[in-house]
């Protein structure tokens, strides 16, 4: 009896913390369970199948990435897997299924992507999803925290890969490759605090862009950058390109007084000015870094200027000793050049942003770096140009959520680390998983769950025997032709049911006994709106010869 009364106490607490995440539904469930009928069928419609929302709370990314409930993530398992007698049904934090309309979406997004790859002359590579843990370590500053490392596994240390650019290194070294245009699309590990809505994973593909080799200054450069033009471009979105060098962010530290050992700690700290206020990354310097408060002063007076390439180059040279500082020469000559070619390549001004703040937390750039956002929906305006309050659709908008969706830069001397010979190396990473979010949000009403053309049905009267030998027949054909098409796996099937099949197919082969002995068949526009099995609407007699080619010309 107290063994009875103890689990229905227990069973009381977790109904009232459902309650409090969703007073509605969970609070007829407490109800039936506190009256005794929690076992019951009627009880057990009403129970609630979704995970209790926690309240978000303030986390610090340097403690440490243990489990904690996010309300950004939705991979928490269902509150009734969490009970069950079996394994808990979720996925690891930070990770997800991908299915369907998703599945569709992300393989447009690989394939746009890597078609520009391949039109510049891009060869694929694919590498161990994870290395031997010396070759990842100290490439990351302090981001190396985030490195998966797994157990033992028989005499070699390894960890998950961290990002594409250093296992591509290692391969040119260990394969003594000195010139290449490489691209690869695959999955990459990070151990950071995930947030599922706004496109940040644990577990998530990047699709990166390289090119190898000793060339002329600023040339693989220009062209890296026109290629992150024409992703963006075919995947129809508008976004800025954020440009800064090594060499001057380096050079302005260096004149405004930093020590030498605490250039990538400052770096890193300059770097999250597009998250935090200058006071609060100011803070961090004087306070966690040891730097100067005037030394800090100095750099938030450098720091917060951006405009194109050529207003910014004439900020710099507006200063004697910025100019004065070698660093900041060279760095001035390369941008320079990089205008010049990215004028030839066809590469708008107003694309690019020459931004002082951006800093690249990752040790192993040398000279020019860059990142992609995407530019912020402008204000609608009302009848008097004043600017209309955004509504709560517009405020969550991921693209104003997600951050940077690609980026690179030089990396010169990160292939000798591992072998005898440098090999300078330039490139771009982009961030699939957060453009698909994006994607996602803008397209959510035209996503197809599969990618179908055709469904192959057939109708008759009592004497109806399913036709599916001619479906058969029909459906191989179209397979032949290169067409995607579909057909009941019943043998009588019913016609309702066909078209209830054939959702989100644009056309249906509709064939009957008196149209196949006359080698016909009906081929219907589907999904238009209209009652689909209705008399009206019965598509248009084909002969079966001309099948294909009627086909085409719809689908076109």
């Amino acid at each position: 009896m107290l063994l009875v009364l103890r689990r229905s106490l227990t069973r009381s607490h977790e109904l009232v913390a459902i309650a409090r995440a969703n007073p509605p539904r969970a609070l007829v469930g407490s109800l039936l369970f506190l009256r005794g009928f929690s076992s019951s069928p009627s009880a057990r419609q009403f129970r609630p199948s979704f995970a209790p929302r926690h309240r978000n709370r303030d986390r610090d990314r340097d403690r440490d990435l243990a489990y904690d409930p996010d309300p950004d993530d939705d991979t928490m398992a269902p509150e009734d897997a969490k009970t069950s007698k079996g394994p808990v049904l979720k996925t690891p934090k930070g990770t997800r299924d991908w299915s369907g309309a998703d599945m569709i979406l992300r393989e447009h997004l690989f394939k746009t992507i890597s078609d520009v790859f391949k039109r510049h002359g891009g060869t694929p590579l694919d590498t161990p999803v994870f290395e031997m843990k010396e070759i990842l370590a100290g490439k990351y500053g302090e981001d190396s925290r985030l490195i998966y490392d797994l157990d033992d596994q028989g005499g070699e240390l390894c960890s998950l890969r961290y990002d594409l650019t250093v296992p591509f290194a290692r391969w040119l070294a260990m394969n003594s490759i000195t010139q290449i245009k490489r691209y690869q699309i695959a999955k990459v590990y990070r151990r950071d605090q995930p947030a599922i809505a706004r496109g940040r994973f644990r577990e998530f593909h990047q699709c990166d862009f390289d090119i190898a080799g000793v060339y002329d200054p600023m040339i693989p450069d220009s062209e890296t950058l026109c290629v992150i033009t024409e992703v963006f471009e075919a995947l129809k979105l508008d976004v800025t390109i954020k440009l800064n060098h090594r060499k001057i962010l380096d050079g302005m530290f260096a004149v405004a007084g930093v020590p030498a050992d605490k250039t990538r700690a400052i770096s890193s700290a300059v770097d999250k000015l597009d998250k935090m206020a200058w006071a609060d990354v100011k803070k961090e310097m004087v306070e966690e870094k040891g730097l100067a408060e005037e030394v800090a002063d100095q750099i938030g007076e450098y720091v917060q200027n951006k405009g194109t390439i050529a207003e910014t180059m004439e900020y710099l040279k507006a200063n004697e000793k910025l100019v004065a500082n070698e660093d900041i020469k060279a760095g001035l000559e390369d941008m320079g050049l990089l205008a010049t070619y990215l004028e030839a390549l066809g590469v708008a001004s107003s694309q690019i942003s020459f931004d002082l703040s951006l800093a690249r937390g990752l040790d192993y750039y040398t000279s020019l770096i860059y990142e992609v956002i995407t530019k912020p929906t402008p204000p609608a305006l009302d009848a008097d140009g004043k600017p209309v309050r955004r509504s709560k659709k517009e405020k969550e908008d991921p693209a104003n959520q997600v951050g940077s969706i690609a980026a690179g830069g030089r990396y010169d001397n990160l292939v000798g680390m591992y072998g005898k010979k440098q090999i300078p190396c330039v490139g771009i990473s982009f961030g699939v998983d957060r453009i698909f979010t994006i994607l996602k949000a803008r397209a959510e009403k035209e996503m197809r769950t599969r990618e179908v053309d055709v469904y192959v049905m057939a109708f008759g009267g009592k004497e109806f025997d399913g036709m599916l030998p001619e479906r058969m027949s029909i459906a191989r054909q179209l397979w032949n032709a290169g067409i995607r098409a579909e057909f009941s796996h019943k043998v009588k099937p019913k016609l309702p049911a066909q078209f209830k099949a054939a959702l989100e197919v644009p056309l249906a082969v509709i064939m009957g006994a008196d149209e196949s002995a006359a080698g016909q068949v009906r081929l219907k526009v589907l999904n238009q709106g209209k009652e689909e099995s209705s008399e009206s609407n019965n598509g248009e007699l084909v002969n079966k010869t001309d099948l294909v080619e009627a086909i085409r010309k719809l689908l076109i």
